[in-house]
């Protein structure tokens, strides 16, 4: 189906213009060319232990034999790898995670 075709249809077309869609609001994420440092921090008491973090991004996070998370290093997200600091945010239950950009 063509996006033309799309449009024709009353419900959907008000979703796809640029009036309403994505493209006339501005990124919740930092532009990329003002480059920011991104740390993660865990928070240990909260952790319970899901892994899901270190299933999700393993190069920047570590579990102990209990399954709690640590950072590797002091935190610091290497470049290229942001999407994955915010993936493993969204997907800790219990909201252990964190970032912090300077």
């Amino acid at each position: 189906m063509r996006f033309d075709a799309l449009l024709s249809i009353p419900r959907l077309a008000k979703r796809l213009t640029p009036e309403r869609g994505r493209a006339s609001h501005p990124s919740s994420f930092p532009d990329e060319r003002d480059h920011t440092e991104m740390k993660i921090v865990i928070d240990a008491d909260k952790c319970e232990g899901h892994s899901r973090c270190y299933s999700l991004a393993p190069d920047l996070v570590d579990v102990d034999d209990l399954g709690n998370a640590f950072v590797l290093g002091d935190g610091t997200v290497p470049d290229g790898l942001e999407d994955k600091a915010r993936l493993i945010v969204d997907n800790c239950p219990e909201y252990a995670i964190s970032i912090e950009e300077d």
